[in-house]
């Protein structure tokens, strides 16, 4: 069964609407869907933050990873988003730009919805699978968001 996000339009909207008017949502400010330019800082955020964590900890410096080290910031990110996100509803990158992820179906329903262990799951592996994020929709929801069936909402 497909999330509701992938049903038709509702009476009135059309596909030359706004990012987030299909879904029912504001055109801007709080509630809105939040945009590529603001999402991309927010990952770079949480990237960097877990890059240097992990070399504050292995006392390494900046380009001195190699090998399967490398791939311990894509781990902490990935521990990073699944706590966060499913306890949450964001990130640090997300909290610092005024961003939140909700579960669609419960918006749609009219309630805020965390979106839980198992879509903070499903987001974080295909968010680190990286293309996923790329091949976005008519509302700029990534492959990973509407997989989980979440949106990335501006907060203010």
């Amino acid at each position: 069964m497909f999330p509701a996000c992938f049903a038709g339009y509702p009476a009135g909207v059309t596909d030359t609407a706004y990012p987030g008017a299909a879904l029912g949502l504001p055109e801007r400010g709080a509630g809105s869907v939040a945009r590529f330019p603001r999402r991309l800082v927010a990952i770079f955020i949480d990237w960097f933050a877990c890059t240097f964590i992990v070399l504050a900890a292995l006392r390494v410096p900046w380009g001195g990873l190699t090998g399967t080290e490398s791939l311990l910031p894509l781990g902490l990110f990935a521990v990073e988003n699944v706590l966060l996100i499913s306890t949450a509803g964001l990130t640090l990158g997300h909290g610092l730009l005024g961003l939140r992820v909700h579960r669609l179906a419960a918006l749609q329903d009219g309630r805020p919805g965390m979106p839980g262990l198992r879509t903070a799951l499903i987001r974080t592996v295909l968010l680190c699978l990286v293309i996923p994020a790329f091949i976005v929709d008519r509302h700029g929801r990534g492959l990973h968001d509407r997989v989980a069936g979440t949106v990335l909402l501006k907060s203010r």
